[in-house]
């Protein structure tokens, strides 16, 4: 019979008929092992989080979750509870027996998951053990000074033993799926099936270790997948151990999987395996979802954007604000791989084409990008001041001015507009204009960067010039935070950010899915992606006319950085030519292209993949085969 229950996308979603015996759905165990579980680190949380209510709603009380615990992301984020199922239950019970701390609760988040969380630091006493252990099975030793892989040695061998004793509980049938997200989890699975413990595996790489690396060093990638030394390029980094970890990781599971077709190539290469099958990621629909209302939540946000831009750029306030673009690059500060760098060199030619043409279009870009900083820019938090001052003194004039307005209405006459205004009135105004005055540019950053002069955004802007002169049509503004609603700065929310803005521009170099132009879709907001990243090659194979539709894909596999650069420019150009109402059109059409990112519709379409392939039940059926026959 069919599984008869998916597990969303990124897991057995599609397995092959069992001819011989029937395994009750109810029976089957479902455990997702991530180091992002709880603890958000990069897009894998965010992977896990959106599919979460999907995958609970298909397994019920058979879904957990398995993480690290760390108390400050506990705090918020779990409620502590005892756990329903009796195996669970015992499993965790023998081992607090031992002295290891485990964790059991709901995450708080859509679908209510339950989750598993160990903490690292009560069984780091075992370390030096499990990396023995570690050693026997898989000959790769962990360097002691690799804190990050040491965790991954802890964490990976409790929850090997949390398997082991679930499993010593079910002597009928073998009832146990996990599936391991990247190396950081994959000890465990090498534990597990060293340990040939009755448990079918899957696991799914987001990104490859040494392909970021590489991405990273500014090397021609993709042309020259097939002619690296991989054992040297990953031994110069110092990162042997680990890429041997997600190698192992990937020839050891039953199932091997990853989230777009540009890292199953990658894969390939990198890790020499295929992937048994690409899965896409998703996201919750439901979350974003505003059904006609989108288009006015773009205005109610972009008013708010305008409003800090007022305080940014007082004293320069020369365009006009009705006519203002708001383009913003968003994500980890990886300067080659998030495309930071070519999208500065277009703005600079996007720049020189504004000022050629003399249009009356401003193009104001925001770079959304964490990094070391020591407070706030004194400059930046005093323009939001000299903007509320200037707002105060509107509105004490606008009231006085309203007062005697309404006094000469009641008495039947036209004031005179020359004396509604007395002398203080006028002296009060020219104290609000004389205090914006200003002798310096708008900052480009509105933080104290640590080590500015080393910064590759800052050194770029420098290069290129893009100062905030009065004179340039394009203005630059780093924001190195993560957006929250309680910045005194900026007080919006990521989310609430993006649907004010007008265009993202995400031109990666090395992006294996790109969850931030999906979540821009999703809001209806275009957005600017390239051909080497999963979102972009997954919506060139689903939509016949992206761009149509809000979809810029840059070409950066095919041509040259140059050229690549200049379609991206033409792209920022052809978005800034359009009117306020081409601009609403197009938002409409990004917005029906929602329904394609759903988790729901993307296991589906899985599903109808899987249905047609005729090569790929053979994979699938070794995990069958664990069930059926309870050996590894």
């Amino acid at each position: 019979m069919p599984l008869g229950r998916s597990l969303s996308m990124t897991s057995l979603n599609g397995l092959p008929q069992c001819e011989d015996e029937d395994l009750p759905v109810e029976d089957l165990l479902l455990f997702e092992i991530s180091w992002e579980v709880t603890n958000k680190v990069g897009g894998i949380y965010t992977v896990i989080q959106t599919k979460a209510k999907t995958t609970a709603d298909e397994w019920g009380e058979n879904y957990f979750l398995i993480g690290p615990y760390f108390e400050q992301n506990v705090k918020t984020q779990v409620e502590f509870s005892e756990p329903p199922n009796p195996a669970v239950k015992k499993a965790m019970d023998t081992m607090k027996s031992q002295g290891c701390q485990v964790f059991f609760g709901r995450w708080l988040i859509e679908g209510s998951p339950y989750v598993l969380l160990f903490d690292i630091g009560s069984a780091a006493w075992n370390l030096d053990k499990w990396k023995g252990e570690f050693w026997e099975a898989s000959n790769i030793g962990i360097p002691f000074h690799d804190r990050e892989a040491n965790d991954a040695v802890i964490f990976g061998s409790l929850t090997a033993w949390f398997l082991k004793e679930l499993s010593c509980q079910f002597d009928d049938k073998p009832n146990i799926i996990a599936h391991f997200h990247e190396w950081q989890a994959g000890v465990g699975l090498i534990l597990s099936r060293s340990q040939k413990l009755p448990v079918a595996t899957i696991f799914t790489t987001h990104a490859t270790l040494l392909g970021r690396y590489l991405c990273a060093a500014s090397l021609d990638f993709y042309n020259n997948l097939d002619q690296f030394d991989i054992d040297k390029e990953a031994g110069e980094r110092q990162i042997y151990h680990r890429y041997c970890m997600e190698r192992a990781s990937v020839h050891c599971a039953h199932v091997f999987t990853t989230v777009s077709q540009i890292t199953a190539t990658e894969a390939e290469h990198m890790l020499k395996k295929s992937p048994d099958v690409v899965t896409p990621n998703g996201l919750n629909i439901k979350k974003f979802s505003a059904m006609h209302e989108f288009q006015n939540l773009h205005s109610m946000y972009k008013a708010r954007i305008q409003e800090f831009i007022r305080g940014h750029f007082y004293g320069h306030l020369d365009f006009d604000l009705d006519k203002t673009l708001f383009f913003f690059i968003a994500g980890r500060y990886e300067f080659s791989n998030k495309g930071a760098d070519m999208f500065l060199e277009a703005l600079s030619r996007l720049n020189f084409l504004l000022r050629v043409h003399k249009t009356d279009v401003t193009v104001i870009v925001f770079f959304i990008m964490p990094a070391k900083t020591n407070n706030f820019n004194v400059e930046t938090l005093k323009g939001q001041a000299v903007r509320k001052q200037l707002w105060d003194t509107a509105q004490s004039v606008k009231e006085k001015f309203g007062r005697k307005l309404y006094n000469a209405l009641l008495r039947g006459e036209i004031p005179d507009l020359n004396k509604i205004l007395d002398r203080d009135d006028i002296s009060i105004m020219k104290r609000a204009i004389f205090s914006t005055q200003r002798h310096s540019l708008p900052p480009v950053t509105t933080h104290n960067m640590i080590d500015d002069s080393n910064d590759p955004i800052l050194n770029t802007i420098r290069r290129i010039g893009l100062f905030n002169n009065r004179t340039d049509r394009v203005k630059v503004i780093l924001h190195p935070e993560f957006l929250s609603s309680t910045s005194p700065l900026l007080p919006l929310d990521y989310e609430e950010f993006v649907r004010g803005c007008h265009l993202g521009v995400f031109p990666s170099y090395y992006e294996p899915w790109g969850y931030t132009p999906a979540e821009c879709t999703v809001m209806g907001i275009p957005s600017v992606t390239t051909n080497l990243s999963g979102f972009g090659c997954f919506m060139q194979e689903h939509v016949a006319d992206p761009e149509a539709y809000g979809i810029y894909i840059v070409d950066r596999r095919f041509r040259s950085p140059d050229e690549s650069c200049n379609q991206l420019t033409q792209f920022l150009y052809g978005f800034c030519q359009q009117n306020r109402r081409q601009r609403i059109i197009q938002r409409n059409r990004t917005e029906r292209l929602s329904d394609l990112l759903d988790w729901k519709y993307l296991g589906f379409v899985l599903q109808s993949h899987l249905d047609t392939q005729k090569s790929f039940p053979s994979c699938m059926k070794c995990c069958w085969a664990l069930w059926l026959l309870n050996t590894p």
